[in-house]
């Protein structure tokens, strides 16, 4: 009897280490930013108010995480409201015809100490592209009030507007191919 409650004591243990976890956006504490050239001069920066994301992993490192992520283009904010109502327009985003951008992460590989690089599927504008961002981990605490634990992350990239079919027709002087992508995000482990 004493083998078999060993047996199962050791079971109980091994699932619980690997057991896998739920770890959802801490919104009020995160921030998804893009900036882009004009003119080949200058910068825009920008915004999205309203995105959500979660991931479920097993493993300590992360490495088998699975990711997602929602965005609500209607959330566009340039800090110009002409401007965010020209984006959300058929001649940018088309808001109406695709109201969301979503990424479904494929695989996220550690290379080295708190350095990731997070492969998956991003659709926008009604195209379907892998990408490739770098994820710097920063790390996890718990939290003084919840006592749940809360992971942070800094996730950078890079993305070509042309590949989604975004302003097509706008030359790159005056809009630049390049999207440059930063978002700084909590989730708390569920």
């Amino acid at each position: 009897m004493k083998k078999v409650m060993t047996a199962v004591a050791a079971l109980v243990i091994t699932a619980s280490t690997f057991a896998q976890s739920t770890w959802t956006l801490d919104k009020s504490h995160a921030n998804l930013n893009f900036s882009i050239s004009h003119m080949s001069i200058s910068e825009v920066d920008g915004s999205f108010r309203d995105f959500d994301s979660k991931f479920t992993a097993s493993k300590e490192d992360l490495t088998d995480a699975k990711i997602e992520a929602t965005i609500q283009v209607s959330s566009i904010n340039t800090n110009n409201e002409g401007r965010d109502k020209h984006l959300q327009a058929a001649d940018y985003f088309d808001a109406a015809k695709y109201p969301t951008i979503s990424f479904k992460g494929q695989t996220f590989q550690k290379v080295k100490d708190k350095d990731y690089v997070l492969i998956g599927e991003l659709t926008m504008h009604g195209v379907t592209k892998v990408v490739s961002l770098d994820v710097r981990f920063l790390g996890t605490i718990e939290h003084p009030y919840s006592k749940k634990t809360v992971g942070g992350f800094k996730v950078t990239g890079k993305i070509n507007r042309k590949d989604f079919g975004i302003a097509t027709d706008t030359p790159a002087a005056a809009l630049g191919e390049e999207i440059e992508l930063r978002a700084n995000l909590e989730f708390v482990k569920g």
